[in-house]
């Protein structure tokens, strides 16, 4: 049977699951598999979410799940084709993954392995599955996340990422998801497994692109486990097309001591939700967390974000800020866990956001929920639309209206921009919001 026959999207999934058993489920009792058939009977039962739910009560998957697609496809994407999505200067450990398929022939690794391994998320599964059992589903949660369980008992494709104890990896690993729509509406289900050893430090960078006029569903799932001291910076980048879906999360579970550096950009994706998930599980760590969304036209980015301080002497600082534009849509919701036992907690978290039209709309709900009494926490939002008088002001000194907001609004922008510190993923993405900002 073909899937993209199948008129229900949840039936399709069930089906395509039960079709893949002799591949993803068919070595009887092995921990994985079983894991697989858990997170597909939860699925099941959980379909996909509504309105009624309260953390999609602000952005309804009902269009999504109207649509078919084909989630096995066959690309003929090559080299040249690569010429057209160019991120320029891009260097490092380059991986590139076509409707959530690995291609190593597009892909360059550029470190040694006694610092850095990167290995396909199938081959694992065949040669390896006692490193997939270890962590695998251990920290995003499949019970209860429809599309997390989704992902979990379909996933086939992404990769495993282990960076070696006592290892700095200079060059950064940037993985790159192209979603190829030429031909027909596509999805896929990628996951991530990403082990930073003690004492390591790496850059990482996720960057999502659409090629073709149909629709993509990419539903993708990371998992970062940060060792003990070990230091992580980890990017988004989304630059989808305004037919795609996508919904990601990114779970993070952080040992004492270690560092965890995030930061998301979304500047174009017809409906985008991202979850990004830390678990601060040890003393002294830290954790920074920094967002830049940018729709126009209908666009809808919706933002959720969990910091979960469970052990004492922990630090969390968030930043998320938003230019809507047109028609568009934002939400964000961030939730802030000090646990009874994380005492000297210290969790600031932040959203801000400039509406440039009328039409456009900002939901938020920041939400704190402190158990210890020997802590320092704050949370605020604000919406708002540019200021008149600086504008009035820039343009007494010969500085033309359109220009003058374009100004506030990069200055607005740079706060988080200028968190990125991979050169060529920072100058991409402040030229993708000059390019929308043209028309603000």
């Amino acid at each position: 049977m073909n899937s993209i026959e199948n008129k229900d999207l949840k039936a399709q999934l069930i089906a395509d699951f039960q079709l893949s058993q002799a591949t993803l489920n068919g070595k009887g009792k092995m921990p994985i598999y079983q894991l697989r058939d858990e997170a597909m009977k939860n699925f099941d039962k959980l379909g996909f979410p509504t309105i009624r739910h309260e953390e999609w009560k602000y952005s309804n998957v009902s269009n999504l799940v109207k649509q078919t697609f084909d989630f096995h496809t066959k690309t003929d994407f090559k080299k040249a084709d690569l010429k057209k999505i160019a991120m320029p200067h891009l260097k490092g450990n380059v991986l590139y993954f076509i409707n959530g398929v690995y291609n190593a022939d597009l892909s360059e690794i550029a470190t040694p392995e006694d610092k850095l391994k990167v290995i396909p998320f199938s081959e694992v599964l065949s040669k390896q599955p006692e490193l997939i059992e270890a962590y695998f589903g251990k920290y995003a949660n499949y019970q209860t996340d429809a599309f997390t369980a989704l992902n979990t008992a379909l996933s086939s494709d992404g990769v495993v990422v282990q960076v070696a104890d006592n290892k700095i990896v200079e060059e950064p690993i940037i993985i790159r998801y192209i979603s190829d729509v030429r031909l027909a509406n596509v999805g896929s289900q990628p996951r991530n497994l990403i082990i930073v050893g003690k004492n390591a430090q790496v850059k990482i960078a996720e960057a999502y692109r659409t090629v073709g006029d149909n629709a993509a569903f990419v539903n993708t799932v990371s998992e970062i486990v940060v060792g003990e001291s070990a230091i992580v910076d980890y990017y988004k980048v989304q630059n989808e097309s305004d037919k795609s879906y996508h919904i990601g999360t990114t779970q993070v579970y952080q040992k004492g001591r270690s560092y965890f550096y995030a930061a998301t950009a979304t500047l174009n994706g017809g409906f985008v939700r991202n979850n990004l998930n830390v678990v601060l599980d040890g003393e002294h760590i830290e954790s920074h967390l920094y967002g830049l969304y940018v729709p126009n036209g209908k666009q809808h980015i919706d933002n959720h974000t969990l910091v979960d301080h469970q052990k004492p002497n922990c630090e969390s600082n968030e930043l998320y800020k938003g230019i809507l534009m047109d028609k568009s849509t934002g939400v964000f919701n961030g939730k802030i866990f000090v646990r009874e036992d994380a005492q000297k907690t210290n969790a600031y978290q932040n959203c801000r956001n400039v509406v440039t039209s009328d039409e456009a709309t900002m939901n938020t709900k920041p939400q704190l929920e402190i158990w210890a009494d020997d802590v320092k926490c704050s949370h605020g939002t604000t919406t708002g639309q540019l200021n008149d008088e600086a504008i009035f002001y820039m343009q007494s000194r010969g500085i033309p209206k359109k220009e003058a907001i374009r100004l506030q609004l990069l200055a607005f922008a740079q706060d988080v921009v200028s968190q990125i510190k991979i050169d060529s993923i920072r100058e991409y993405i402040e030229q993708l919001i000059l390019e929308k900002l043209e028309g603000a």
